[in-house]
């Protein structure tokens, strides 16, 4: 269960601010139909998590050892440094829908979320967890989290929660993990 509570809580907080819940905004806005945004969302993050948790999880399965732990404590907390720089709304191109809501959120999300720090995240706490239906699960929980209300509350939403604040919380937690593991890797913790 702590596979599934970390990963949910670490995505949870990085996607705040991040370029896919912006995505989500605009699909809201250009769409105005949130079921069919929500389910592509759904689908696009189950992809493209379970494939990043997958190459996680091979990795811990092969790369074992001390220094691996202590390179998945540094990429938690590279991540957490990451979280600090803000996503903008122009790193999304704006080009006209050619399928209706689901197809396009689903192409979108997948093709955003390729190299995000939420995908990122995802190796690593399933190479730190080795556990891949818990931390698919528990991203795609957090990227649902995130998200939902994006789609639904749009613009309003950015305007009111201080981002700022957001990520500086998200970017603790990754360095913390960070920190934790390469604690219990030297025998510390």
């Amino acid at each position: 269960m702590e596979a599934l509570f970390t990963s949910t809580a670490v995505v949870a907080l990085a996607e705040i601010g991040d370029k896919t819940q912006l995505l989500a905004i605009v699909l809201a806005t250009r769409f105005k139909r949130p079921v069919p945004i929500i389910l592509g969302i759904l689908v696009a993050t189950l992809a493209n998590h379970f494939l990043a948790a997958f190459v996680g999880a091979q990795a811990a399965a092969f790369l074992e050892g001390d220094w691996f732990r202590y390179l998945i404590a540094a990429s938690f907390i590279a991540m957490g440094a990451w979280t600090l720089i803000p996503d903008k709304l122009d790193d999304i191109e704006e080009k006209p829908a050619r399928f209706g809501a689901f197809v396009t959120t689903v192409i979108a999300f997948f093709l955003v979320e390729m190299g995000d720090k939420t995908q990122l995240a995802t190796v690593a706490l399933s190479a730190r967890f080795n556990d891949l239906l818990m931390v698919t699960m528990g991203t795609t929980l957090g990227m649902m989290l995130a998200n939902v209300p994006a789609v639904f509350l749009g613009n309003e939403l950015i305007r009111r929660v201080p981002l700022k604040v957001v990520r500086m919380i998200a970017a603790l937690l990754f360095l913390v993990i960070g920190l934790w593991l390469a604690a219990q890797t030297a025998g510390l913790a």
